[in-house]
């Protein structure tokens, strides 16, 4: 199987490791803060970082001007994935696109000053490389500009598992209108929230902190991992504190985004104590609600709750300079939809590459294992399954 290959557009398709040694990694950058959609989750930093923990098998299959690693090539297009070689039961192998526990997102970068190119070239490229001609893209949007870029290209595809998760979107709103954003909440939720705010602070005032200072996050990180180790997860062994390597990939992580300015931690804390905090990364004007934990010693003063409140209002002010935030919540999560009125509606999405005679198969039984998965959810909850599972599924080896 080749590494490199020669498209009819001129373009060169590459499959390479995630290794943080090779020279196109500053291209792999400089493509990720230009991508048609942004998706911090694949840009390098935070996907060489999670490539100890979570990168057992993964390569990255890229689009460039020239092969990669010649000087001044440049990306306009890339995408983690592994081959899964027993999805359906068949020996019908597909590309799937790297998921994991800390990657809610699955949409591919491609350049956006030319995007139908990088697209088109994206998918030429398995075939071109010797893999399969069938790409599965988990987590990815269901709308806007990929969706519409898909339908100008239109290559066969499918979505499954559709769902819509909350999402904070103020491009939309006029400056003068953001003051009225939360009017939504009805009267008994405001007096609910009034409750808890006060229940909080009786034992002293609470402060809310919008941490992006470098050096501050590896402390803030210290602070989480006590947090939840403190809470139901630490008491069930299934804690950030239980598991180190997941710690060291979200300390390199933090480390690299924070370098750039792509990171923020939020949290609400009375003197030294942490009551609730999220880690946050930042792409441009748009934030991602990558993880959230809040004390449990007083439930009723719901602190997570309050954290996202207050997080609301500070992206309302102008405090965060963001316009967007993604909760990146699974369907039955109803936090940052309680606040947020806006959708991001999402699906895993089969693409088809090139020509292939067996894609209505994979179509086929894809469906079936999606009817599959959701009647085993039922049985297990008793009761309908959600629109789609709380963590996307994971990739058959």
């Amino acid at each position: 199987m080749p590494d490199t290959a020669i498209l009819a557009s001129g373009l060169v398709a590459a499959l390479r490791p995630l290794d943080p040694s090779m020279p196109w990694i500053p291209a792999w950058r400089a493509l990720a803060a230009a991508a048609l959609v942004r998706n911090p989750f694949y840009e390098a930093g935070y996907a060489l970082a999670a490539g100890a923990a979570f990168g057992a098998g993964v390569r990255l299959l890229l689009v460039a001007d020239r092969p990669p690693e010649q000087p001044g090539a440049r990306l306009l297009a890339a995408w983690p994935f592994r081959v899964s070689w027993g999805r359906w039961g068949l020996p019908l192998p597909l590309l799937m696109g790297w998921t994991h526990g800390y990657c809610p997102f699955g949409a591919p970068l491609l350049d956006r000053a030319d995007p139908a190119g990088a697209l088109a070239a994206l998918l030429a490229a398995p075939g071109a490389l010797g893999l399969p001609p069938r790409l599965y893209w988990p987590n990815a949007p269901a709308d806007g500009p990929l969706m519409d870029l898909l339908a100008a290209c239109n290559p066969r595809r499918a979505a499954y598992w559709p769902h819509a998760r909350g999402l904070l979107d103020l491009t939309a709103h006029a400056p003068e209108a953001r003051t009225a954003y939360l009017d939504h909440l009805s009267g008994p939720r405001r007096r609910k929230l009034r409750r808890a705010r006060a229940l909080l602070e009786a034992d002293g005032p609470v402060t809310f902190e919008i941490l992006d200072a470098p050096a501050d996050l590896g402390p803030a990180l210290d602070s989480y991992v006590a947090l939840e180790a403190a809470g139901w997860k630490g008491q069930a062994g299934t804690g950030l504190g239980q598991r180190p390597e997941e710690v060291a990939f979200l300390r390199a992580a933090l480390a690299d985004l924070g370098a750039a300015g792509g990171v923020r931690v939020v949290r609400l804390r009375r003197g030294e104590r942490t009551l609730a905090a999220a880690i946050v990364p930042v792409t441009g004007a748009e934030a991602w609600v990558l993880k959230i934990a809040h004390d449990e010693a007083q439930p009723e003063a719901a602190p997570g709750v309050q954290l996202v409140h207050r997080l609301t209002e500070a992206v309302l002010s102008g405090a965060l300079g963001i316009d967007r935030i993604d909760s990146c919540a699974p369907p039955d999560l109803a936090l940052g939809s309680t606040f947020w009125t806006e959708r991001r509606p999402i699906a895993h999405l089969l693409v088809e590459a090139g020509r292939d005679k067996l894609f209505p198969v994979a179509q086929r039984l894809e469906r079936v294992r999606e009817r599959v998965a959701r009647a085993r959810l039922t049985s297990r909850t008793g009761r309908s399954a959600p629109a789609s599972p709380a963590s996307p599924p994971r990739p058959a080896r």
